[in-house]
């Protein structure tokens, strides 16, 4: 037997009003609609929310940023040459220990490296490109930008080749430097840059090209340079000097290693 107040036979009230969950559910609905349409009012303040304006703005601050910070690191690079004089004025080290100094500041990427170099220089695809081989399909917008892999890729095989020291664009790579791209941008080190990238490592040349030749991932990357037009030139660039890196060598998130037990 039913026990539905729909049911005949029940001894409901014709005047009694029934519950209609159908009907709270549309009201939920339209409300949630006027929320919806009273967000979308203030967000865009009487503008149209689906334009660009607010991209190019975070663009211009992005790039205002990048500004910023290399004249910080220009400063500071001046301030680190003061303290390191005035350092060596009061300390009376050996001259053993000054040239175990000097090694570790090589090592470690602030101090100045020259020596022979090798430059590879990478680019974005023309944006009307077309496959140049057949069997290949017609290329996607992805394909014809450098991806933040692509770099990494080269830097990798610079260091594997035995690079003493490797600069991206203006800046000098430490073993905390992240190469790092969004969008079509590369930031590295708070500053923004734009393709075309250029990476130059002080080494022997015969081992750096040997070595960048042989990594997969570039071999990779060689198959869209061949079939879509990506940028990739490699070329002896003579004797360089590399400047030491100038930024803080301050790690903000590393943890000394411990026991698990004492960690947060």
């Amino acid at each position: 037997m039913s026990n539905s107040a729909d049911s005949p036979g029940t001894g409901t009230s014709p005047g009694r009003s029934r519950f209609r969950p159908v009907r709270v559910l549309t009201l939920a609905v339209f409300a949630l609609a006027g929320l919806l349409f009273a967000t979308s009012f203030h967000t865009a303040k009487g503008t149209n929310i689906r334009t660009d304006d607010s991209l190019l703005r975070l663009s211009d601050l992005i790039h205002e940023r990048s500004r910023e910070n290399a004249g910080l690191e220009r400063s500071n690079a001046a301030l680190r040459e003061d303290v390191e004089e005035l350092a060596a004025r009061e300390q009376g080290s050996s001259e053993a220990e000054d040239a175990e100094l000097k090694k570790l500041e090589r090592a470690a990427g602030t101090d100045p490296v020259k020596g022979e170099a090798v430059t590879v220089t990478l680019n974005d695809a023309p944006p009307d490109a077309t496959a140049k081989l057949p069997g290949y399909p017609e290329p996607e917008p992805d394909y014809l930008v450098i991806h933040q892999q692509d770099l990494q890729a080269v830097v990798n095989a610079l260091w594997k080749g035995g690079a003493e020291g490797i600069q991206v664009m203006d800046q000098r790579l430490i073993s905390t430097s992240a190469v790092r791209c969004v969008g079509n941008t590369l930031i590295l080190q708070g500053r923004v840059y734009s393709p075309p990238y250029k990476v130059t490592a002080v080494g022997d040349p015969e081992r750096l090209q040997k070595s960048l030749a042989e990594s997969p991932a570039i071999q990779n990357y060689m198959v869209y340079v061949n079939v879509y037009g990506l940028g990739w030139k490699v070329e002896e660039d003579g004797v360089r000097t590399l400047p030491g890196y100038t930024g803080t060598v301050d790690l903000q998130y590393a943890r000394p290693a411990g026991n698990a037990s004492e960690r947060p």
